[in-house]
């Protein structure tokens, strides 16, 4: 009876060091629009530009949610405790679509767009981190839209550099914040078109 006894004792203090996980960051980064839908206000696909937004490719490291580094031509690291809420290619669909809503296209979903001839926008985020080199936050979105009506497809690629402080989770996540929102700003100008 006292042998099961000591072998828990002795586990306990065990169990606390044990780990299954990384130790999450004391905050997660998320993107805000600067201009989004307002509150109340109806929209008709009848009476404006309608759009689907697929979620955009991206290169492998972006498809994590840490923040990365270009620290030189050909090495990447990535900012300590900085990490997204969830993977930025689709904080970056989402704030696209709530920037084109904002300027009066009807963004759908897939689903919505089978019963109404909108039009479709995709592309790659190639860039959505900071340039250490530079001290820049480097936003680069290679987009291919395909107008109502149309099969043919434009591309065009947008890029916004702002300037990072320091390479830390708070400025990288503001930083990141501003180009994200000029380039979707950029995007939806050249949608309306």
């Amino acid at each position: 009876m006292k042998t099961p006894l000591i072998i828990l004792a002795a586990a306990l203090p065990l169990a606390a060091c044990v780990s299954f996980g990384a130790k999450p960051p004391p905050s997660l980064l998320t993107l805000q629009a600067a201009a989004g839908p307002t509150v109340g206000r109806d929209q008709d696909s009848a009476h404006a530009k309608s759009l689907v937004i697929q979620v955009p490719a991206t290169p492998a490291s972006l498809a994590t949610a840490r923040v990365p580094v270009q620290a030189t031509a050909t090495s990447i690291a990535y900012v300590k405790n900085a990490q997204w809420a969830e993977p930025p290619a689709r904080l970056f669909a989402r704030l696209l679509a709530d920037t084109a809503t904002a300027r009066g296209i009807v963004v759908l979903s897939t689903v919505q767009s089978l019963g109404d001839p909108s039009g479709n926008l995709a592309g790659e985020l190639r860039n959505f981190g900071i340039d250490a080199g530079a001290q820049q936050a480097v936003v680069t979105y290679d987009a291919a839209l395909t107008r109502a009506g149309r099969e043919t497809v434009e591309k065009r690629r947008f890029e916004a550099r702002v300037p990072v402080a320091a390479i830390d989770a708070a400025s990288a996540g503001v930083a990141l914040n501003q180009a994200a929102n000029q380039v979707a700003a950029e995007v939806a100008t050249w949608v309306a078109q």
